[in-house]
């Protein structure tokens, strides 16, 4: 899935900073969160950094785009094409896995 920011955002912008691809923005009303860059961080967090940074948790699944781990992994790997061969899926890249 897709991470989204829900409508109850305090528009603080720790979530942007903290985002590796870039996938977070300023959009009319409050932060949203570009679904085609968003990859939740795997293959570079074992977390999803914004949900990890956000003061009142608005950072949350988007139950409309459900994705796997091998879907996020390949997005991941495009969009940091300079990093795509170091990249690797274990506990401590992916929240999907529980153990290394």
């Amino acid at each position: 899935m897709a991470t989204r920011i829900t409508e109850d955002c305090i528009h603080c912008g720790a979530c942007e900073d903290e985002c590796p691809n870039g996938a977070i923005s300023m959009g009319e009303d409050s932060f949203v969160i570009d679904p085609a860059l968003c990859t939740e961080c795997v293959g570079v967090f074992g977390e999803q950094m914004c949900a990890l940074a956000c003061p009142p948790d608005v950072c949350v699944q988007d139950p409309a785009r459900i994705e796997t781990e091998d879907e996020l992994f390949a997005r991941a790997k495009k969009l940091h094409r300079d990093q795509a061969d170091s990249l690797v899926l274990s506990a401590s890249t992916s929240h999907f896995r529980n153990d290394g």
